[in-house]
């Protein structure tokens, strides 16, 4: 029995239906999600929203609240209440698949109470520009959480805990401003993503880790955590917006108390490679990020359709020069249509980007929950007007993830040499097989592929089912592999 390779499952959206639904879906669809060939579920943010029942989870209020105290107008979240997390969580486990949460550490919003602070005005354009000008406002910076009344944690969060807000009282204005307490200096947190300067603030309360008492409370958080509830791992929010040395000290801290083989990724949205490259060296190398840069090439090649070059899919990308910390995705919450990152991956194109992340050998790939299920939703749009949404599952999608798991073996070698069709071989190893995958994104095309004499005679057929033909090798184990236009075919040897 050989290890299946690890795939992770983003098991939400930004539009996931409320009510409390979701953790009974995660529980019910455990089995067939390990059957799948899954082995890894990122959960949406568990802990209580400042919105309450409707909060997606990144609006954090309470990270001890996981759906077990009437905080924000309810007891539950929008995806169920602590007991059916629980419950959720031990049927991952039983299943055999291992558990992701999601860690919102920047920011705080919803405050229970406001009090005077000493701030300065910040230019919201280049944020290093601060206004000397220190003077006494009202900011909601005051975290007591009268509901959960000192269970679990008994810390209260006041102003000396964050950076900057984004509004204050007396005088009544909005913007961005720096906190002046005793735990910063005259600057924000270094170690952060340069843009606007510098992008410590991101919304909300921002969290000030050079304050002990808080990079402390953060830990005992995720201790807390991994104890109340099973846990194989984590999914950084907004780390682009907190500084690497906290981040490298609270995931060095989570593997000495969870265990070292727990899996980090960190979205850290940034499309530039040295700048990954920078932040994962800033971390230890203790972790992966999202890369970032090949969604995008995603995102232009179906656009682009038969004019893109699929020889250059991989330029820029972290999984081309860091594959061991490249977590490669096709598209996300935020990504998804009438979000704040809106940049979706058309659907014809989706198969393409799917088999470009499930079936080589670089990178580990995670799958999108509507991609998977589909989705349908209405917002309302930049342009003011209500959309509404479809995201058509993508029904070559289960026959890719168990092709990951049956036939992505062994070495790999491109033949990325025609700009409208590519292709690659996993050669297989003495136990297991191997494929050949073509691509194309114009019209009907083949890659004309020698696998060695040991391969002779044997025939193959599309594992996907998109070509009818079979492909019978020369005595050189030369075939050619042909795939739709617009498609993509994954060839086996048959047994």
């Amino acid at each position: 029995m050989t290890t299946p390779h690890r795939t992770l499952i983003q098991f939400f959206h930004w539009y996931t239906p409320g009510g409390g639904q979701l953790w009974g879906e995660v529980q019910a669809r455990a089995p067939e999600l390990a059957r799948l060939g899954l082995t890894d579920v990122w959960l949406p943010p568990a802990s209580k929203g400042a919105s309450g029942a409707a909060s997606v989870g990144y609006d954090t209020y309470d990270l001890f609240d996981l759906g077990e105290f009437d905080q924000k107008g309810s007891v539950g979240t929008k995806y169920g209440d602590r007991a059916g997390l629980e419950r959720a969580a031990r049927a991952l486990r039983e299943a055999g698949l291992r558990v992701l949460h999601d860690a919102v550490m920047n920011h705080k919003m919803g405050a229970d109470d406001m009090e005077r602070v000493r701030v300065q005005r910040v230019d919201p354009e280049d944020r290093r520009q601060i206004d000397p000008e220190i003077f006494e406002a009202g900011a909601y910076t005051v975290f007591r959480f009268p509901g959960r009344a000192g269970q679990h944690s008994r810390f209260e969060w006041t102003a000396a805990c964050f950076t900057g807000v984004d509004a204050i009282r007396d005088p009544d204005e909005a913007g961005i401003f720096r906190i002046v307490n005793e735990h910063g200096d005259e600057h924000w947190n270094r170690e952060v993503d340069d843009e606007g300067g510098n992008f410590d603030y991101l919304m909300g309360a921002d969290i000030e880790f050079r304050n002990p008492a808080v990079y402390e409370e953060m830990k005992f958080w995720g201790r807390w955590l991994g104890e109340q509830v099973a846990c194989d791992g984590f999914r950084l929010d907004a780390a682009k917006h907190i500084p690497a040395w906290f981040i490298r000290d609270w995931v060095g801290h989570m593997r000495e108390t969870h265990g070292q083989d727990i899996f980090v990724v960190a979205e850290y949205w940034n499309p530039d490679f040295d700048a990954l490259a920078t932040y994962i060296e800033r971390t230890d190398r203790q972790l992966a990020v999202f890369d970032v840069a090949l969604h995008h090439r995603f995102h232009d090649a179906a656009r682009a359709g038969a004019d893109f070059d699929l020889r250059t899919i991989f330029d820029g990308s972290l999984v081309a020069s860091l594959p061991e910390h490249a977590v490669t995705i096709v598209d996300n919450h935020d990504t998804q249509p009438l979000q704040a990152l809106e940049s979706p991956v058309e659907p014809w194109f989706k198969p393409l980007a799917y088999a470009l992340i499930l079936l080589r050998e670089q990178g580990v790939p995670c799958v999108f929950h509507p991609d998977l299920y589909g989705a349908e939703y209405e917002d309302t749009g930049a342009d003011g007007q209500v959309h509404r949404v479809q995201m058509p599952a993508i029904a070559t999608l289960p026959r890719l993830i168990e092709a990951r798991q049956r036939f992505a073996h062994g070495p790999q070698s491109d033949h990325f040499d025609e700009p409208g069709c590519i292709g690659f071989v996993r050669h297989g190893t003495a136990e297991q097989p191997g494929c050949v995958v073509v691509l194309a994104n114009g019209s009907e095309a083949g890659r004309d592929i020698t696998l060695g004499p040991d391969h002779a005679g044997q025939v193959w057929t599309d594992f996907l089912g998109h070509r009818q033909d079979e492909v019978v090798l020369d005595e050189q184990g030369r075939g050619v592999f042909r795939v739709n236009g617009g498609s993509v075919s994954v060839w086996v040897a048959q047994a």
